[in-house]
């Protein structure tokens, strides 16, 4: 990892300024908050793997932040890049020990509420969530995705990791489905602003959920995941482990956090992991 605390210009990139991390400690390391550590590094290849190799030594709600990852990872092992500070890399270590661990599952969702809430506030963007980890924004009328959620169990805890592209230029994009914050047309695309927007709403969220024992229905994660989720409604196929593939009407998200499929002639098929697409008519184009 490579620190970035050394005093930095805040005019050695105009579009792309390093975070001032001092002010974000001072903004959000409060007496009485979730948050309790921050740091920022100016690359490193993912915050989730260097929050879980130090897991036995972390007190919850320490953040760890990148200007860089170069060995960023989402679901299914999918490697994520972009160019330095163009968007938000960081993880968070949670340690929801009185919550029963079946329903830690919830955690990856109730992330995506607080990311997708907290900036639509803060960069004035219309969000949607992908079942069951990805953030969705549209442009030119197309669904993209411009951010993704990976929780991994560590020590006592979860480290919960967010990437979210933020500045980059159609240029920039890894792929054709993707897209940032910018080509969304936020209203705001500072990364301090943005990054304060995210951690507060996901403090909001989490205290809801541990409150109410991990109980998705009685915190209103379950309801509020259910309004945000572009999932629903719509026709889709999933990629199931074991090579198995199902196609049907994304119905519901249950009360474990699993997608609930109608395929038409049967009985309802919960999904609890896989690969989803979404489905565009009958013939089948993709979203």
């Amino acid at each position: 990892m490579t620190p970035s605390d050394a005093p930095q210009s805040r005019w050695s990139d105009l579009d792309r300024p390093p975070l001032n991390v001092p002010a974000l400690r001072r903004g959000l390391l409060r007496p009485g908050s979730l948050w309790t550590a921050l740091d920022v590094v100016g690359s490193t290849g993912s915050t989730n793997t260097d929050l879980a190799a130090r897991a036995a030594d972390l007190t919850e709600g320490t953040v760890l932040v990148a200007e860089e990852q170069t060995a960023g990872r989402g679901r299914l092992e999918r490697t994520w890049t972009a160019p330095a500070r163009s968007g938000l890399f960081f993880s968070v270590y949670l340690t929801p020990g009185d919550v029963p661990a079946e329903r830690w599952g919830w955690l990856p969702l109730l992330t995506g509420v607080a990311a997708a809430t907290g900036l639509a506030r803060a960069a004035g963007v219309d969000m949607a969530l992908k079942w069951p980890n990805d953030l969705l924004v549209t442009v030119e009328g197309q669904e993209r995705k411009t951010g993704g959620i990976l929780a991994e169990r560590a020590g006592d805890g979860v480290v919960v990791g967010i990437g979210l592209n933020v500045s980059l230029r159609a240029d920039e994009l890894p792929a054709p489905t993707a897209a940032s914050l910018a080509l969304a047309g936020a209203v705001s695309t500072d990364r301090e602003t943005l990054l304060r927007g995210v951690l507060r709403s996901l403090e909001h969220w989490y205290g809801l959920w541990r409150d109410a024992d991990g109980d998705a229905a009685a915190s209103g994660v379950q309801e509020a995941y259910a309004a945000g989720c572009a999932t629903l409604g719509k026709s889709v196929r999933a990629q199931l482990p074991g090579d198995r593939t199902l196609t049907g009407e994304a119905v519901a998200v249950d009360g474990d956090g699993r997608l609930v499929l109608s395929t038409g002639g049967g009985p309802l098929e919960p999904v609890s992991a896989g690969d989803i697409v979404h489905l565009r008519g009958v013939a089948g184009g993709l979203t």
